[in-house]
């Protein structure tokens, strides 16, 4: 899979695939990226990539000729390939969840917008944008943060990444229930001790505690979550 980054401070996003997984994964070629900044289609002397918003509002919009000139430099090289997304990192954009991300994955090429300022201006979202994806109700000061976490998301479900993939089956949300709670050597420290059942060899009995576990976590900590779980209970015993 390859990442396509179109944002004007390429050095920080490019930190995220200097460092564990996603370095190893660059290493091996399952994941490759490229990043392209919008100021090195700017047509002015300064470089410009954003102008004042229409309408009088504050702040700036980044301006649609660098991302235009950005995206067409990249199809006339032949580095757009046909099953590829186009996605737009904003606050206003669909929620990013673990479905999403496993969607994602199965495309060979994501084109990430990465926006600053105000926004972008919407020309471009129409011209190019396949989907908006938001990480949640808050407002970063750019959207370089956003894409590395969503490139994270994404690559753990590129096979070969995470060197267990069954650690991506269960991971949290994969059963629509939280992750439960996990413990290592050694079995007692300061007085806090493991418990008991993780010693005991007893796999059932041990899968079943957390089960239980993920339940309780989820129940209380995320009860939007829970509800649709036990849904997705209710109509299973329905259909049976």
């Amino acid at each position: 899979m390859e990442f396509v980054i179109i944002t004007i401070f390429p050095q920080f996003v490019e930190q995220v695939f200097s460092w564990g997984i996603l370095r190893r994964a660059v290493e091996s070629g399952k994941v490759s990226y490229r990043l392209v900044d919008p100021r090195e289609f700017a047509t002015d002397k300064h470089k410009s990539v954003d102008d004042v918003a229409y309408g009088g509002r504050p702040g700036m919009v980044m301006m649609c000729e660098p991302i235009f000139r950005a995206m067409e430099a990249l199809a006339a090289e032949g580095a757009l390939r046909p099953n590829r997304r186009f996605i737009h990192l904003t606050p206003t954009g669909r929620l990013l969840d673990w479905e999403l991300a496993k969607e994602l994955a199965g495309n060979d090429q994501l084109v990430l917008l990465v926006g600053r300022y105000e926004g972008i201006d919407q020309r471009v979202i129409e011209a190019f944008a396949d989907e908006e994806i938001s990480l949640g109700d808050y407002v970063l000061s750019g959207g370089e943060l956003a894409a590395m976490v969503l490139v994270d998301a994404i690559a753990r479900f590129v096979p070969e990444v995470v060197g267990n993939e069954q650690s991506v089956i269960q991971d949290s949300f994969s059963s629509g229930l939280l992750d439960h709670v996990h413990y290592t050597r050694p079995a007692e420290f300061r007085g806090m001790k493991v418990p008991e059942v993780l010693l005991s060899g007893n796999h059932a009995e041990i899968e079943k505690w957390r089960r239980e576990q993920a339940e309780q976590l989820t129940r209380q900590r995320r009860p939007d979550l829970w509800e649709r779980y036990v849904s997705g209970l209710s109509a299973g015993d329905g259909e049976k």
